[in-house]
């Protein structure tokens, strides 16, 4: 499996300027991914691309001929779980972010922390549960689904009264939990972009709770770009975000959430490889206090599209350079 270095499998916006922008989808998520799609090809058309929206309402996808690369920007289950990106693979369509497996193990909480935990790379105590079985784990803890986005289901359970709603909140999602060690202390995010690490974010959500309410309720949570902290601990989450793109075989670009312990301890607690891409989500906030416009962010993506694939097949395609 290759990864997508610039050095190698750019695709030239010089050349390429037909590209599609993949929104929407049948996740949960669907709305966020709307709002996300129309601001990505809002962006990519002042770059000078020439962009069609394809909104996507079931699992089919049909591309116009004249399309030469691919956008993605659906978020949830079939978008952020290397479904797209296999069928995008087989079409021999160029395409942003991640590779399928790259994407699933990023979505699937479980497989993230086996990777994270095999790399050194600090990361929550926690447990999976399913129907039936019993937390072991004491309060406070957190806990969401095994395979979703956009913090659907996630709850901070700090009392036992709590417990059962939010436990069967979470499972209605896929039937599997998981539940993490709550880490007192401040909630960080990196983005990434190639191999470049944007300015730290700080989330001061309501009640430290950073939910589906919280996240997109405008108001209800406060961000700090770039966050207050001291040079050394904006390094070390730059340093351990790269390191958990790399980990989970990620590309093109990201976002790591942490957790920084009262104690000084970074946790990771999971990367997005399709971050909320509105001109307010995160990652251009991030890039906006970098002096990176959002036009120059999403041609800059753009550009990174590509098969993430065996050599063989993108130079019948004619996308190595």
């Amino acid at each position: 499996m290759l990864s997508c270095s610039p050095r190698l499998y750019i695709v030239n916006d010089m050349i390429l300027k037909n590209v599609a922008v993949l929104m929407g989808g049948i996740s949960r998520e669907r709305e966020v991914s709307l709002r996300s799609g129309a601001a990505v090809a809002r962006g990519l058309r002042k770059s000078g691309y020439q962009v069609q929206e394809i909104d996507l309402t079931s699992a089919e996808l049909t591309v116009p001929s004249d399309i030469q690369a691919v956008f993605i920007a659906l978020h949830g289950e079939f978008g952020e779980d290397g479904t797209i990106q296999k069928i995008l693979e087989r079409m021999k369509l160029p395409y942003t972010g991640s590779s399928p497996e790259a994407s699933r193990n990023a979505f699937d909480k479980l497989l993230s922390k086996k990777v994270l935990i095999r790399n050194g790379i600090m990361t929550p105590p926690y447990e999976i549960l399913r129907p039936g079985e019993a937390r072991s784990m004491p309060l406070p803890v957190v806990v969401k689904p095994l395979r979703q986005g956009s913090s659907l289901g996630v709850h901070c359970v700090v009392s036992e009264d709590a417990w059962p709603a939010a436990l069967a909140d979470a499972l209605t999602h896929n039937g599997e939990v998981l539940v993490e060690e709550f880490i007192p202390g401040r909630e960080l995010t990196v983005g990434l972009v190639q191999d470049r690490a944007l300015p730290v974010i700080e989330i001061r959500a309501p009640g430290d709770n950073y939910d589906y309410h919280a996240k997109y309720t405008q108001g209800a949570t406060q961000y700090i770009v770039p966050a207050s902290v001291s040079r050394e601990t904006a390094e070390l989450c730059s340093g351990v975000a790269k390191r958990t793109f790399l980990a989970l075989g990620a590309a093109g670009y990201g976002r790591v959430d942490f957790r920084l312990h009262n104690d000084g301890t970074l946790y990771v607690l999971e990367l997005n490889t399709i971050p909320g891409f509105t001109e307010t989500s995160l990652l251009p906030k991030a890039a906006a206090a970098a002096g990176l416009g959002f036009p120059e962010l999403c041609a800059m993506i753009m550009r990174q599209a590509c098969l993430k694939t065996r050599r063989q097949d993108l130079i019948e395609v004619g996308h190595v350079v």
